[in-house]
């Protein structure tokens, strides 16, 4: 029995060398030299050649029926093309491969590249792919060198926009003459444009087109229009006087006129309007007494209450000097007490004759402890005062945190979204930036946003310097799910597509977006615990390049130091509660 077990294993490790050997060979196939340049730039028109004699039957590959192409030998004598060889091999049965001519075994160890039949194709003569338009003859492996000058070939327009095809032989004319996406000068200011923009250059913009003043209908160059109207005779104008009164308009050259004839009354204007001022002034200047006459009262009013405080001040003073006073008489009063209470004692022992000594001693300690008693009586209502001054310390902190943490909850409630949607402005993007390049803080997040009024609560992030792989080169951003009040009526995963946006503020609407969709075995989607803040961010390291972001060429993502980000929920199918 243990020998026949030996025998087995050595049967499976001899057949597991055999298809390692196997392998070994398919794999020395496939590194065989890679086709040269001319025929794997044939392999698309492989089927289509015409030869001038007719192709031998030894030169027709028995898989693709084509022309052989870096011809392969194999053990039965028959030659593949490389690529087809290769697919053989690579979708052969665990048997093996075999040669579809006569279904012999192909062994990979005895496949050669035939260098000798490779040579005789190469030289075979092939009509061009364009016949019969072009007659030319040529070798097979001259064939694509043919073709990157023929005439006939097809080509395509090079102007942008353009998408005629047409012969080599006519390609120049089309593109200098006929195509209409060419680029020619502007007859005026020369300036290179599409044909089909030059109208609208010429109509609009172009600044050496000779236009008409609206005004006086002189035609001068566009660029020049401007600096003609500040001096055009004929364009409306409002006396230079105006400010002071005088409502006269017109024509630049009559309102000069006008100004010239004018002065007496354009003085009296001058006049009347300094005098309005002056009693403006003097009005002024009064309030000025006014007010001065008040700050007066609201200091002599603050001399009175100082005067008022400092007697306060000084019986607060006195109390405490009192205080302090019978703290050291309370001392005082308890070392007599004990002195007394050991003479006492001593007396006592004696029982003697110093009875009437003893009656004075009693009265004076009965006079000692009722001044013990008051002392007492102060220090335990001081020490009252005191824990009433630090409950209500704690009880104006306790508000004050409240209060704080009310108008937190408020500017969030203020600022959240219910549709799925958070338009975020971040100002200071410079300094916000810069602290990030310093370690603190490392990034920034967004108030809450959900995707209904019961739905998913989530906030975005982002590292204005980076993250990860993306640390000081590009801005990162992400998106994050929180636990929120509803999270038990929702399902789970969360499934929705997510857009993350950098908005475009220029006005062209370029804006910078990407956007993903959850996958439901990540932890990020699953349902937040209750007792975590919020599941791990998604989104994207490497969102857009920092020197993109702040110098883009068609787009303005941070303008006035503010950079505004906008993250999208497609609620497509998702019910709401």
């Amino acid at each position: 029995m243990a020998t026949a077990h030996s025998n087995l294993g050595g049967s499976i490790e001899s057949s597991l060398q055999s298809q390692d050997s196997v392998r070994s060979d398919e794999s020395r196939v496939r590194s065989t030299g890679p086709m040269g340049s001319w025929e794997s730039e044939l392999t698309s028109i492989q089927h289509a050649l015409k030869f001038v004699l007719a192709l031998k039957d030894e030169f027709v590959c028995p898989v693709c029926r084509g022309v052989v192409l870096n011809p392969q030998q194999n053990s039965c004598g028959h030659i593949y093309c490389f690529h087809c060889l290769q697919g053989l091999l690579e979708t052969s049965p665990p048997s093996g491969p075999v040669c579809p001519v006569d279904g012999a075994v192909v062994t990979p160890a005895e496949v050669f590249q035939d260098n000798c039949c490779k040579r005789e194709i190469s030289n075979l003569e092939v009509y061009c792919t364009n016949f019969p338009a072009c007659t030319s003859v040529v070798t097979l492996h001259r064939l694509q060198d043919h073709l990157s000058s023929c005439p006939y070939e097809q080509l395509q327009c090079f102007n942008v926009g353009c998408r005629a095809a047409l012969q080599r032989r006519h390609l120049q004319e089309h593109l200098s003459s006929t195509c209409p996406h060419r680029t020619e000068p502007c007859p005026h200011c020369q300036q290179p444009l599409p044909l089909s923009l030059i109208q609208d250059h010429v109509l609009t913009s172009c600044p050496d087109v000779e236009v008409h003043c609206p005004s006086c209908s002189q035609k001068l160059p566009r660029h020049k229009l401007k600096e003609h109207r500040d001096s055009c005779p004929e364009v409306q104008v409002s006396c230079s006087y105006q400010r002071f009164g005088c409502c006269v308009q017109g024509q630049r050259a009559r309102v000069k006129l006008h100004e010239d004839a004018a002065v007496n009354h354009h003085m009296l204007l001058v006049l009347k309007s300094n005098t309005h001022l002056e009693q403006q002034v003097e009005v002024l200047q009064e309030e000025a007494l006014q007010r001065q006459q008040e700050v007066q009262t609201d200091g002599s009013l603050l001399d009175g209450l100082q005067q008022e405080v400092r007697p306060l001040l000084q019986q607060t003073s006195n109390h405490e000097r009192i205080i302090c006073t019978a703290q050291r008489t309370l001392s005082r009063h308890e070392d007599v007490l004990s002195t007394v209470q050991l003479e006492v004692q001593q007396v006592s022992r004696a029982l003697g004759p110093g009875l009437e000594e003893l009656e004075q001693l009693r009265k004076s300690l009965d006079a000692v402890i009722q001044e013990v008693s008051e002392t007492e009586a102060l220090k335990e209502h001081l020490g009252t005062l005191e824990e009433n001054l630090k409950r209500h310390s704690g009880l104006l902190d306790l508000h004050a945190a409240q209060l704080h943490r009310n108008k937190q909850h408020l500017q969030e409630l203020e600022a959240t979204s219910y549709d799925g949607r958070l338009i975020w402005k971040i100002d200071d993007f410079s300094r916000r930036r810069d602290a990030e390049v310093r370690g603190q803080p490392p990034s920034l997040s967004s108030v809450p946003f959900h995707t209904g009024r019961c739905g998913y609560k989530m906030a975005a992030k982002v590292y204005l310097n980076g993250d990860g792989e993306g640390r000081g080169t590009h801005l990162s951003l992400y998106v994050v799910l929180m636990p929120g009040d509803f999270d038990a009526l929702l399902p789970w995963p969360f499934r929705q597509t997510v857009s993350l946006s950098v908005l475009d503020q220029s006005g062209a609407a370029n804006h910078r977006s990407l956007s993903f969709k959850p996958d439901p075995t990540s932890k990020s989607f699953q349902r937040p615990g209750a007792e975590s803040v919020s599941n791990i961010a998604v989104g994207f390291s490497c969102f857009i390049p920092l020197d993109k972001l702040e110098t883009p060429h068609n787009a303005t993502y941070v303008s006035d130091d503010t950079l505004f980000v906008k993250v999208k929920v497609d609620t497509a199918g998702l019910q709401q509660l």
